[in-house]
């Protein structure tokens, strides 16, 4: 079995960069963290490869409203769990092997607990709060482990 490719973002706020799918363009599942903010943004990814997509607190109107506010699943052997916020992670979630996802704040982060890892892609969207735009990709080798990295947006 060849590694497996995630992509993540969070955060696009109705604005999906062209930077954004090259970054993305190798992705086996791309996985968004909420605030999606117009849902032909999902259409776009799922031209790269299958998208799942949470719903953030500015996805109130329209079909990114009727996004779930969780997500769970697996790809090549590893769970997942994605909210929007960091604060709606279930501890339950961060005491198995795995990874979560959040978005949110818009700062990147990556935090490894125990065999968890916790990922905060940061935001792509538009800009606020003077922060990079970042994405983040997760490969997932042959033996099950992962390898993040938070990929700017130039």
């Amino acid at each position: 079995m060849r590694p497996k490719i995630l992509g993540i973002l969070s955060d696009t706020h109705g604005v999906l960069r062209p930077q954004v799918l090259d970054l993305l363009a190798s992705s086996d599942v791309i996985l968004h963290g909420g605030d999606v903010g117009d849902a032909r943004i999902l259409d776009q990814l799922a031209e790269i490869a299958p998208v799942q997509a949470v719903r953030g607190n500015t996805d109130t109107s329209g079909a990114v409203a009727q996004l779930p506010s969780t997500l769970h699943g697996e790809v090549a052997g590893v769970a997942y769990h994605i909210v929007h916020r960091r604060q709606d992670v279930e501890r339950a979630w961060t005491e198995e092997p795995g990874l979560v996802i959040y978005g949110h704040s818009h700062q990147p982060e990556l935090e490894w607990r125990g065999r968890c890892l916790l990922l905060n892609p940061g935001a792509c969207g538009q800009r606020r709060f003077h922060l990079p735009l970042t994405v983040a990709r997760v490969t997932i080798d042959e033996a099950g482990r992962m390898v993040p990295e938070v990929l700017r947006v130039e």
